[in-house]
């Protein structure tokens, strides 16, 4: 099969993808677009406008969640598990997952402190909840790299610069959360999914949404 990923720099969508590509070894070649400036074939392979997209022989694959499925179907190895419940069981993960990236987005979009203050009380409950569920790790399922650690591994890396700045949205004592991330920060293929410019290109698209979290960013105010 030949292969392209129209991707975005930020997208963490595109991350999965990305990850899901470099945990089979497939070979590929990613194309990054502007979506502030989308290229005139852009809309003609993906519909709702957004990435990624997997061209597959000049066929578009589109939505993060299929492209990664349809890689699992077609590439091996398998990420998905083999059992049929424990498969739909990773696939209702996933969807946690894209929950939390909302949540995060409704984060670093929040105009006033209440706004604030409520994604990141909500972002602390989704995590506490998954601490509920991991079982001993390293990964979600145990010792099998998974496409639920796929859909995880960008949504801790938003949490970097966050930490950084003194937002924590994952509590001290959520031990399992914790060990689950510093484990999915070492896999060679979450830490290779983005640019080495990322957390400068991620901390100057927060700053450009003008909210509460680009003020702390800032310095021109704390966390509560």
């Amino acid at each position: 099969m030949d292969l392209k990923l129209i991707s975005h720099p930020l997208c963490p969508y595109v991350q999965r993808a990305v990850i899901a590509l470099a945990e089979k070894g497939a070979r590929y070649e990613r194309i990054d677009i502007d979506l502030a400036d989308k290229p005139a074939w852009f809309s003609a392979v993906s519909p709702l406008g957004k990435t990624p997209v997997l061209l597959v022989d000049g066929q578009p694959v589109f939505e993060s969640s299929v492209i990664c499925e349809y890689l699992d179907d077609t590439v091996a190895p398998r990420l998905h598990p083999e059992n049929d419940l424990a498969r739909a069981h990773h696939r209702g993960w996933v969807e946690f997952a894209s929950s939390v990236l909302n949540t995060i987005g409704g984060l670093y979009s929040a105009q006033d402190g209440a706004a604030f203050d409520t994604a990141l009380g909500l972002l602390r409950e989704r995590f506490a909840f998954l601490e509920t569920v991991l079982g001993e790790g390293p990964y979600f399922g145990g010792l099998q790299f998974s496409l639920v650690d796929a859909a995880f591994g960008p949504v801790f890396r938003y949490l970097d610069l966050f930490d950084a700045h003194g937002v924590h949205c994952v509590p001290s004592e959520l031990r399992k959360v914790a060990a689950w991330r510093r484990a999915l920060a070492a896999r060679p293929s979450v830490a290779g999914a983005v640019a080495g410019d990322y957390p400068e290109r991620l901390r100057a698209f927060i700053l450009r949404r003008g909210g509460v979290l680009a003020q702390i960013l800032s310095g021109e105010a704390t966390l509560a």
